[in-house]
């Protein structure tokens, strides 16, 4: 079966984005896909903004930078940062983004106009991510209720990203791997 599905992640330094780009990597390899991923931009500043591509398929991929409306999904952790990547939406791509801000800048825009125009898309998720994993008893595990929510409009299979949770998080002990497992279980359900 071919496939190919090219994923911006966006948020802000210290949100989980490397983490989600790890599981989404591990998961994708297992099923002996190409993966190219870009430079993640701002890791090194927390509370400065963070992108990466992720390019995968089941044919060689020549660059690994995304072009203008060629984006299948965006994967946000900060609602502001998903509008900031939307020039690189394709016009069937969906967004699946947190509600909540991280306001990092003295100038941050109107919460409520970003989530109008956010929800004036076609194919978006907007979750309050941080609540959920607060209430849920996982509350560093925010990013990975993002990821489960992503799961379809990914294209992995639901399987495939669990075993890559346990993968990637198997060396900080089972209750890290079984609360990133709960975390995508959550996500899951707010799919569309």
């Amino acid at each position: 079966m071919k496939m190919k599905t090219d994923i911006i992640l966006c948020g802000v330094g210290g949100q989980g984005i490397l983490s989600i780009a790890t599981i989404i990597g591990e998961a994708a390899m297992n099923e002996n896909l190409y993966i190219k991923q870009a430079e993640v931009h701002g890791m090194s500043q927390r509370g400065g903004d963070v992108q990466s591509n992720l390019r995968i398929s089941s044919n060689p991929i020549a660059s690994d930078l995304i072009p203008k409306g060629g984006a299948d999904v965006i994967i946000s952790m900060e609602p502001m940062e998903a509008l900031r990547y939307l020039p690189f939406l394709s016009k069937e791509g969906w967004v699946i983004t947190s509600s909540t801000p991280f306001v990092n800048i003295p100038n941050y825009p109107d919460i409520e106009k970003i989530k109008a125009d956010l929800n004036g898309l076609e194919n978006v998720i907007m979750l309050d991510i941080e609540q959920t994993a607060k209430d849920n008893g996982i509350p560093r595990s925010a990013n990975v209720i993002l990821l489960g929510a992503a799961q379809k409009a990914l294209g992995i299979e639901y399987e495939k990203l669990e075993e890559a949770i346990r993968r990637v998080f198997g060396r900080k002990g089972e209750a890290v791997v079984e609360a990133n497992i709960k975390a995508l279980a959550i996500g899951k359900k707010a799919q569309k």
